[in-house]
């Protein structure tokens, strides 16, 4: 008896969490480095909020109560975190090249949501795209395009 009720139990998602998240989750790391970008400012808009919304459905096919879940799930991890590795490390399992640089790319939208940077939100996508693997040439584009600047030779080489 007491052998199918631990087979049971490992058979369940996230150790019977009936809702099946967990930060090992892409979907959940995702939604928890978005929210940590959202608020590294000390700011979080509702603008933000959507765009960070609109990436995870889009991005993972989400809607109503799922994306809701995803939302919570995410915003929890992120308050609980200590660093940002663990949910880098499930999205670069997870994604393959390309798909980390879009990852990137939803971020720097974030970022600009307000139509500005801050300097701990740059810092928060630098450390991110390094975690994930997305080369500096490749981030600082996706900051021109994300921020609607022309890009320059120097601000394509990372300096600003």
């Amino acid at each position: 008896m007491f052998e199918r009720l631990i087979s049971f139990l490992q058979g369940m998602p996230n150790g019977g969490n009936p809702a099946g998240l967990s930060v090992d989750d892409p979907r959940v790391a995702a939604a928890a480095l978005l929210f940590h970008v959202m608020g590294a400012d000390g700011v979080r808009s509702e603008r933000e909020r959507d765009i960070l919304q609109d990436a995870l459905r889009t991005r993972y096919n989400l809607e109503g109560g799922e994306l809701e879940a995803v939302m919570k799930a995410g915003e929890e991890a992120d308050r609980e975190a200590v660093d940002l590795y663990g949910f880098t490390s499930v999205l670069k399992r997870a994604l393959d090249e390309e798909q980390r640089t879009a990852f990137i790319a939803m971020m720097w939208d974030i970022v600009f949501a307000d139509g500005e940077s801050h300097e701990l939100e740059d810092n928060t996508v630098w450390r991110v795209a390094e975690l994930m693997g997305v080369d500096r040439r490749a981030r600082n584009e996706l900051r021109i395009r994300a921020s609607g600047r022309t890009p320059t030779l120097e601000t394509l080489n990372g300096e600003q």
